[in-house]
């Protein structure tokens, strides 16, 4: 005959909560698990997309290229209007490796985190104890003692 929750004693109530909670955890990383394959499924798949595109896109960028230059030779030995799309080429790559450089130089390196972990060594270790420093006259303690 099943007991009411009056009648249990405390140790099985504890064992079924246990119970539940550890069925309820193992549940929640099944559905974890499930929902990060299937997200992993699309963001591969959308990132082959991408690449297909951006591979697509670099063609065009070479046929662009080229027509720009045989649009140039209209009015221009053919060898010059390549080299002037070569240069203007070049002259983006270059801008863009300057505009990244000075990018970098920027960075800060993650201060607030660290401001943040100091602030939380202050609030773990209180002003009145500190920790005892190590004197160079003492010899360290080896496995037998000596």
């Amino acid at each position: 005959m099943p007991q009411t929750p009056e009648e249990e004693s405390l140790g099985s109530l504890i064992a079924r909560a246990s119970d539940h909670i550890s069925e309820l955890v193992r549940s929640e990383i099944k559905l974890a698990k499930a929902e990060f394959r299937f997200d992993a499924k699309r963001v591969g798949m959308a990132g082959g997309m991408f690449a297909a595109a951006a591979f697509m896109a670099h063609l065009c960028l070479i046929l662009a290229s080229f027509t720009i230059a045989y649009v140039l030779a209209q009015w221009m030995p053919q060898w010059a209007a390549f080299l002037i799309v070569t240069v203007f080429y070049l002259l983006v790559a270059g801008l863009l490796v300057f505009i990244g450089i000075r990018r970098l130089k920027g960075l800060a390196g993650m201060k607030r985190t660290t401001r943040s972990i100091k602030g939380l060594r202050e609030i773990a270790t209180p002003e009145d104890q500190t920790l005892p420093a190590l004197t160079p006259d003492r010899e360290p303690v080896t496995r037998d003692g000596a």
